[in-house]
């Protein structure tokens, strides 16, 4: 697929760079250029654009601020950005508006080429999930056997069969998964979101939040007490708000 792109920059060498990376890119269609990010949030109410490379130090809007005008969008449709800036204490900010990626100037088009590739991953993903909803009703399609979840500056797919538990840590969650076999280790996977939004996307057949910081897979338990869940090495607390639903499940289990 074709990415229609914009790029947003104040020094005009920089902008010029990445205009020229854009245009060198097959996949992306550069459709205009912009000094200033008052300039681009009109654009962005005019074209349909997909992707934003975006210069976050800039007079009048920084490109921090448009990136969150951007993510109040009513429709869900805002563009992805990936910034390019000078400046690397603006990283976690940047991952905070959901940036797909975030280029330290000066970059080379290897670089740049690296995070266009991202963001044509990240479109070709959202497209092959997102199924025509107008087909005549029929028997309902398999229930799907993973998950995406954003870790760092990827799309991650994540087997549910491979998920021990999930751990939440304030604005954080940590996915606790299998040992790998080849590495005969555990790699839990940090990512930016709260568990209840995690717990949304999770089959409840095939898992259950059992304490307000803790979702188990019910097939990985390996043992339980009257108030703990033990999963490989961990011992997982059950609290009293979710005790009644997870003692239903122990009934059909026992």
């Amino acid at each position: 697929m074709t990415l229609n792109c914009i790029a947003v920059d104040d020094e005009p060498l920089a902008l010029g760079l990445v205009c020229t990376f854009i245009e060198k890119t097959p996949f992306l269609n550069l459709i205009g250029r912009y000094s200033s990010a008052v300039e681009a949030l009109q654009a962005l109410h005019a074209e349909p654009i997909d992707l934003v490379f975006l210069d976050i130090q800039m007079p009048d809007l920084t490109g921090m601020e448009l990136a969150r005008v951007m993510e109040k969008n009513p429709t869900g449709t805002s563009p992805r950005i990936i910034f390019t800036t000078a400046y690397n204490h603006f990283a976690l900010e940047g991952y905070r508006v959901d940036a797909l990626d975030y280029l330290l100037k000066p970059f080379n088009y290897e670089e740049f080429l690296r995070a266009a590739n991202k963001a044509r991953t990240y479109f070709d993903l959202i497209n092959r999930n997102t199924a025509p909803a107008l087909a005549p009703a029929a028997a309902p399609e398999p229930e799907d056997e993973y998950l995406f979840l954003k870790v760092e500056y990827h799309l991650v797919r994540i087997a549910f069969n491979d998920i021990l538990y999930i751990e939440g840590l304030k604005d954080y969650v940590k996915v606790h998964l299998r040992k790998d076999r080849s590495e005969g280790v555990n790699r839990p996977l940090l990512s930016l979101t709260s568990l209840k939004a995690l717990e949304d996307k999770l089959p409840p057949r095939r898992f259950m939040r059992v304490h307000r910081s803790f979702i188990v897979a019910l097939d990985k338990i390996e043992a339980v007490t009257r108030n703990t869940i033990q999963i490989g090495q961990a011992t997982i607390p059950v609290s009293d708000q979710y005790k009644d639903a997870f003692n239903q499940f122990l009934s059909r289990w026992s």
